[in-house]
Parts: C-alpha cells; structure tokens; sequence
C-alpha cells in the first residue's frame, strides 16, 4: 500500500493520522483486509504465560488498535476462553472498522479428552460460543487451529472445512484460515479441499533459529493465500529467560538458542529485540504476529516494528546468525507435540 494511502480500517477520530501512515500495511492474500505488518495475538490475554490483570488487558488491546496494528489473533483455547471474553469487554467499546477481528476452531480445554474436536457440530457451535464471548457479529478470518492434531486431515478436508464454508454462506465469518506447526500439512490441505482456504498461520518457522517458512512461500503466493507469522521469539527460545518446561524443543535446540541469547547478552543486546526485528523483516510475509498483555512490552515491539534497530543491534544480529542459527542442522520438533497428545490421550482412557 501507499505510504499516502489510509488503510480502510484508518477511523478518524478515534487514530492519529501520523501513527497509522507510520506503519506499513498489505493485502493479506486475495481477501479484501488491508493488514499491518504486526497483528495483535491475544494468548498473553488468556494469562497463557503469566498471570494478567483484565484492566491492563483491555487498556493493551485499545492502544494496539490505536497505534495503527489493525488485525487480533485469538482463540478459545486461549485460557479456555478467557481471552476471548476479556476482548469482549473492550472490544465493543471500539470503532468495528478499525479492526479485524480472527479467531480459531478445534482447540478447547486442558483435559486430553476434551482438547481437540474438529467435527462439523462442534466447529459451529464454536463459532457461535466465539461471537458471544467476544460481543461481535461476525469474524473475520475464522482458522482451525492445529490441525495436525486430527485423527486425520481427512477430517479436516471433508468435515472442518466444509463446516466452516457453512458459516461463511451464512454471513458469520468472512474468511476461512489453517492453522499449524508442520508446513507440509498446509499443501496437503490447499490442494486437496474443495473449500478456499484464505490464509494460513504457521509458528516458529519464520524465526531466528528457524527461517524455513521462506522456502515455502513460492507455493503459498501461488495459491494466493495471506501469510501470518508467529511465535518470532520461537515460544521463548529466544528470550533472556529461557523457554518453559513443556517446549517440544531438543537439548541441542535449547541449547544453541541458551548460548545465543548469552552472546548477544555479552554485547549489551536482547536477543529478542533483534529475534523481533529478523522476523518483522523477513520478504513476503504479510503480517507477523506478537501476543503481549504488557503496555511496556507492547511499546517495544512498535518501537522495534516502526523504527528498526540500531546498527550495533543489527551486528550482532549478523554475527548471532552466523555463529549460532546458520550451522544448526536440526531446527524443528516436528511430531514432537501430537506423539505426547496422543500418548496422554491414550493413558487418560486407562
């Protein structure tokens, strides 16, 4: 887009002018969204991470919307519905033109038995228990999330999907979107379903220490599908602190992304700031998403989007890639996460 150029979503009155022509906008696929280079993922608002406070939540989401970040990110899954519900406490407040709103299907509660159900009956339903959390009409891009975690992408091919197309027929949704870890699950679907998939959200692939999204986009343009990168610090492998217990990650993973982050701290740089900028930066990607409750950390990563970083920051950046994520030969955990689903869904039936 233009820099002259307003996005549609620009409400004036409720923007600064300055703030939205400061921030870079795109197509997102072949949908009619004009979307900013960073969405606002909302599973930090489901207390995914820390403990939050609903205020400061709702607060956060206002001033994302006002700097000019235009799309939200979330789903029930997000703390089994609470992040949906606290953005239904501010979200109504809000201009509806200067956002757009997505959510996911598929993902549920915390209990093995009841984490994940892709059948038609239960996506719909879904979608109307989304609408009412949230206080919306209708949604923007509704995604099946994870679907790697189907019994079979059969399921998702002839069950999901045309569940959804329903729901897009009948004015709830306006697009329909994939969701996932393994890249290969995306072609797999594209080319088998008789429904249009719109976008797709992939995670820790356009990162750092994992770049191979870039390999995969030549299909994806090709297809016309919008592009959603998550996960950039790669679910805090790169970060000061360290990913949690849970990460799928291998010992050699961990640490690889452990001495990096040590490096840059040996240079006075946060890995994450540079891990930030590398993502916001890769070529076509049409957004990048970053989930935060913070009003501290949400500044940072605008800050990090609409003015880069500074040329030490960019060094190091360099140097971190060439002694640490460039030689890397394993990066990804690839069936990691479903063999443990399944593993402790079969022991919860014991």
């Amino acid at each position: 887009m233009a820099s002259a150029e307003l996005p549609p979503t620009f409400v004036p009155g409720f923007h600064d002018e300055n703030d939205i022509r400061g921030t870079k906008y795109c197509q997102l696929g072949q949908t009619d969204m004009i979307v900013s280079n960073m969405t606002f993922g909302c599973s930090a608002l489901g207390s995914v991470y820390r403990p939050t406070n609903e205020a400061e939540s709702c607060a956060v989401t206002e001033a994302a919307i006002k700097s000019g970040i235009n799309m939200i990110d979330t789903a029930p899954w997000y703390g089994h519905g609470k992040s949906e519900a606290v953005l239904g406490k501010i979200l109504p407040k809000l201009p509806r033109k200067s956002y757009y709103l997505n959510t996911k299907v598929g993902r549920y509660e915390a209990d093995y038995a009841h984490m994940f159900n892709f059948s038609a009956e239960r996506v719909m339903r879904s979608v109307d228990e989304s609408l009412q959390r949230l206080g919306a009409e209708y949604i923007d891009v509704i995604q099946i999330h994870d679907m790697e975690f189907a019994p079979s992408l059969d399921i998702i091919v002839n069950e999901t999907l045309p569940a959804l197309q329903k729901l897009k027929d009948s004015g709830k949704v306006k697009y329909i979107g994939i969701t996932g870890y393994p890249l290969e699950n995306f072609r797999e679907v594209i080319e088998r379903s008789s429904v249009k998939v719109d976008t797709v959200l992939t995670y820790c692939h356009g990162s750092m220490n994992d770049n191979s999204l870039q390999e995969f986009l030549p299909y994806l343009k090709s297809k016309g599908v919008g592009i959603i990168n998550a996960s950039l610090l790669s679910m805090g492998l790169l970060t000061n602190r360290g990913p949690s217990d849970w990460h799928p990650a291998s010992k050699e993973i961990r640490e690889t992304c452990k001495n990096a982050a040590a490096y840059c701290q040996s240079k006075q740089v946060d890995i994450s700031r540079i891990a930030t900028h590398f993502s916001m930066i890769q070529p076509g990607i049409h957004t990048t998403l970053i989930s935060t409750a913070s009003a501290k950390n949400l500044q940072t990563n605008i800050d990090v989007l609409k003015h880069g970083i500074n040329n030490h920051e960019k060094q190091v950046m360099e140097e971190t890639m060439e002694k640490f994520f460039l030689p890397m030969k394993d990066t990804t955990w690839h069936g990691v996460e479903v063999a443990a689903y399944w593993k402790g869904l079969q022991e919860a039936k014991m």
